[in-house]
């Protein structure tokens, strides 16, 4: 009995004992495992820590090399390494640069590597996954040309489908890399990688932006983007100089008020752009700044619905020029045609006036005759006079170019018209510039000009009121390598719809015989032939201004006035005299041979220079009268 309890006392105990150890044992797992949660707990967050610390550091900036610098630190304090590198790709030049480096891979910042010195990095670059070298293991442990490693992981970097670098780290010592490091060292080449490519397409944006603004802003062009409203979304520098405003102050605008002043001046060419059926370009005259303007607008797809861009040309110089061009054109035509009619008129006006002239010398003309025959005479050379005007408008051929004194054009003509200033009651103020450049031209056809300019002042400001001045300016001035001849009046100015239509030949606003309108014409062409200009305007405080300007005269271009000819005031030799008339108009041979005749001279005709060397080989002649350039046609002329 008592060994049998005794057998189960023990039995007890050695049951209770095991539950003790077992419990023990239970209790030692239970703390083992709860240290290896807290542990594995602690890596992760440890892990989670240093990815939000990845995350400002990726989001710190978008250039390339600030990106690297911060990830390669960044790696040197979260992953167990000696040191740390970022290669990137380039575009032009060895295709690998070393963009950063820390630690024992500091010295390696900024070089550049050809694709055959690239070692473990071109590898992982190749093969597009992490690449790990281990001394111990005999592979190789040149991560570039150069530079050897003990332990090396090399991950690429590859966004969106492309290699952009790699990452390398390494250690000094035979410790491999933990399998958590190879996977943090993993994930931070996949974030860096899209961090890196996104800063690569923000720089290539940003360049792309600033180059388009810049080219934006560099148009002589004026170029606006107006939103569905007509209002300024974006407008260039040249826009802000026609509208007289600061680029910040159009935004918001609206453009037909800022062009036009009326709001709904362009929206109909507008709607056309956005229906995608733009209208031709057009041209309008704005009210604010008096300019001409060509606008042509086009939709933009793919932007804001109902966004337009508008091309805004400046062209009133260019339609300046086009109707001066259209001017000198329509005046060479008229010159060519007045020259032609002229010649044809010169002849019969020529008998008509000698014929007259020389019937009235006749003693047998009665009182009545004569008068009408010096009526007659009187308007033939009137006629003869605007025949001459016409042929003076048509010359184009080269003037005898001297040097002269503007100054002293002035100052005769002023004297010449004394009595007419003088009888209309007009006052002449002339300012002349002291030590004025002479200018290169013909003296009378400059004084032409001046007359003709001055007594259509004389006769404007003569028909003025009595409260308003009658007074004309005569003004000299030079000016960058140019002499100008000012000439204002306090007229009533020049109509708008007439200024362009001055210097038109026969044009006038004289009643009928008062003017033949080729004065101003005539003096147009005249400083046109000098290599000058002649402008016409109105002036704000009333009155109209004449402006000639002549190019300076330099010593080099000087040239003594033309010899006069001998004789200049000798006279035919006494009666009779052997005279020759060749001219191919009987009517003209028949008015100078009266003419001669009468002072006794014996007189021959010839209706063509053939005609004339038969009788020259006759006999000689004293005088011979022709046509200027009749010719034999066989080259024998007079």
């Amino acid at each position: 009995m008592i060994g049998w309890l005794v057998g189960g006392l023990a039995a007890a105990l050695a049951a209770r004992a095991a539950f003790a150890l077992g419990r023990r044992r239970g209790i030692h797992e239970r703390r083992t495992d709860a240290e290896r949660l807290r542990t594995e707990l602690g890596s992760r967050l440890n892990e989670l820590y240093s990815l939000q610390e990845l995350s400002y550091v990726l989001a710190e900036s978008l250039q390339l090399d600030r990106i690297a610098e911060q990830v390669t630190k960044y790696l040197t304090r979260f992953v167990n390494c000696d040191g740390a590198m970022i290669a990137l790709t380039t575009d032009d030049g060895p295709p690998i640069r070393i963009a950063a480096a820390e630690g024992v891979l500091q010295n390696l910042a900024g070089k550049k590597i050809a694709e055959s010195e690239s070692g473990l990095i071109g590898d992982a670059m190749g093969r597009e996954h992490i690449e790990v070298a281990h001394a111990s293991d005999g592979d190789r442990r040149e991560l570039i040309r150069g530079t050897n490693v003990t332990i090396a992981a090399v991950a690429p970097l590859r966004a969106h489908g492309v290699i952009v670098g790699a990452i390398a780290t390494v250690r000094d010592t035979h410790d491999p890399f933990s399998a958590e490091d190879l996977r943090q060292i993993s994930t931070v080449a996949t974030h860096t990688a899209v961090v890196l490519e996104n800063a690569r397409f923000y720089g290539l944006i940003k360049t792309g932006k600033e180059q388009w603004e810049a080219t934006f802003d560099a148009l002589e062009e004026s170029v606006a983007v107006v939103d569905e409203r007509g209002r300024l979304v974006r407008g260039n520098r040249a826009l802000a100089r026609l509208v007289n405003q600061p680029i910040p102050k159009l935004a918001g605008a609206h453009l037909c008020d800022l062009l036009v002043g009326t709001p709904m001046a362009l929206a109909q060419h507008f709607d056309a752009a956005r229906a995608g059926t733009p209208d031709p370009p057009l041209t309008i005259r704005t009210k604010k700044n008096e300019r001409t303007l060509r606008i042509s607008a086009a939709g933009m797809p793919g932007s804001q619905p109902g966004w337009v861009v508008a091309l805004i040309e400046d062209v009133t110089e260019r339609e300046a020029m086009e109707a001066q061009l259209i001017q000198h054109e329509k005046m060479a035509a008229v010159g060519q045609l007045v020259s032609g009619v002229a010649h044809e008129l010169n002849n019969p006006l020529a008998s008509i006036a000698g014929l007259s002239e020389y019937l009235l010398h006749r003693e047998s003309v009665s009182d009545q005759h004569r008068e009408h025959m010096t009526l007659i005479h009187e308007q033939a050379e009137r006629a003869g006079q605007i025949v001459r005007n016409l042929l003076t408008f048509a010359r184009t051929g080269p003037v005898e170019i001297t040097s002269v004194d503007l100054n002293d054009i002035v100052r005769r003509t002023a004297a010449l018209m004394e009595y007419e200033l003088r009888l209309r009651e007009v006052s002449l103020n002339v300012d002349l510039a002291p030590d004025l450049p002479t200018v290169r031209g013909d003296r009378h056809q400059l004084q032409q000009v001046m007359v003709n300019v001055l007594t259509n002042a004389v006769h404007a400001v003569a028909e003025n009121p009595t409260d308003r001045p009658r007074s004309v300016e005569v003004i000299t001035v030079a000016s960058n390598g140019h002499v100008d001849l000012v000439i204002a009046d306090s007229g009533p100015g020049i109509d708008d719809d007439l200024l362009p239509k001055i210097f038109t030949p026969f044009f006038t606003t004289k009643g009928p015989g008062e003017g033949t309108g080729l004065g101003l014409s005539i003096s147009y062409r005249i400083v046109e032939g000098h290599g000058g200009s002649l402008t016409a305007l109105n002036r704000k405080r009333g009155g109209s201004e004449f402006r000639i300007k002549l190019p300076a005269a330099s010593a080099s271009e000087y040239r003594p006035a033309a010899v006069a000819a001998e004789n200049p005031g000798g006279t035919l030799k006494a009666a009779p005299c052997e005279i020759l008339l060749v001219d191919d108009d009987p009517a003209v041979l028949k008015a100078l041979a009266a003419l001669f005749a009468s002072d006794g001279h014996n007189v021959r005709e010839a209706e063509c220079p053939a005609q004339a060397l038969v009788l020259l080989n006759k006999r000689s002649f004293d005088l011979i009268v022709a046509e200027p350039q009749a010719s034999t046609g066989n080259g024998v002329s007079f």
